[in-house]
């Protein structure tokens, strides 16, 4: 589904911030990222989501080589990828509600079309009640679910996620990532990148770690 091989990234002819990046992500599968900071996660997910594109190597998506594409194929791609960022990024002058459906407003579509698939899965992630409320009246959690819901309400079959738990308590984080293992049991391919090991150690996921921009150790990942 998604594939790196010897992927290099630099930023304005600087310093590589990744250096000879392979790996693969298959279908259905779950993924941590993992390393310190300034090991090159931020930017590793960039490409993922096609925020950036690499100054060298190849990255296929969906069997497609992403430097072979015209530039205006390129958002019909990332709507097929849902992001889950970590300053959440939501509109605070709209509802929960609002947030969620804002990817399927954009793609054109009805609220009539839209409105049970916003309330079943602002439901799923616990907050049917709070759907009328509006960012600022809401904890870090809550936001945290919102952007989780509006990543995944296009139901996209791949879900990227930006240190998820990081601004949230750990029992928030626990049941978050119930959410994330729920999505990938659907058939959602997910990419975490974390800090917290507690989270990677208490799961059977696959694991791509990141030191100095190389992938130096990998534990159920598929190596090129």
């Amino acid at each position: 589904m998604i594939r790196f091989e010897n992927v290099g990234m630099s930023y304005g002819g600087g310093t590589e911030v990744l250096r000879d990046v392979s790996f693969e992500l298959a279908p259905g599968s779950l993924t941590f990222l993992t390393g310190p900071s300034g090991a090159g996660k931020t930017t590793l997910l960039k490409l993922v989501f096609l925020a950036e594109r690499p100054t060298r190597g190849t990255i296929s998506m969906f069997g497609k080589d992403i430097a072979a594409m015209r530039k205006g194929d390129i958002p019909a791609l990332r709507r097929r990828i849902g992001v889950v960022f970590q300053d959440f990024r939501l509109l605070d002058h709209l509802t929960a509600y609002e947030n969620v459906a804002l990817p399927l407003r954009i793609q054109g579509q009805s609220e009539e079309s839209y409105r049970a698939d916003v309330e079943e899965i602002l439901a799923w992630v616990g907050l049917g009640e709070r759907m009328h409320a509006r960012p600022p009246t809401l904890s870090g959690g809550e936001k945290q679910r919102i952007a989780i819901a509006r990543a995944v309400v296009a139901r996209p079959p791949v879900l990227v996620a930006d240190e998820p738990t990081g601004s949230i308590d750990p029992e928030m984080g626990v049941r978050l990532m119930r959410l994330f293992v729920e999505l990938n049991r659907l058939g959602t391919c997910v990419l975490i990148a974390t800090h917290d090991r507690n989270l990677v150690e208490a799961s059977n996921a696959r694991e791509l770690r990141l030191f100095a921009g190389r992938i130096n150790q990998a534990a159920g990942a598929r190596w090129l």
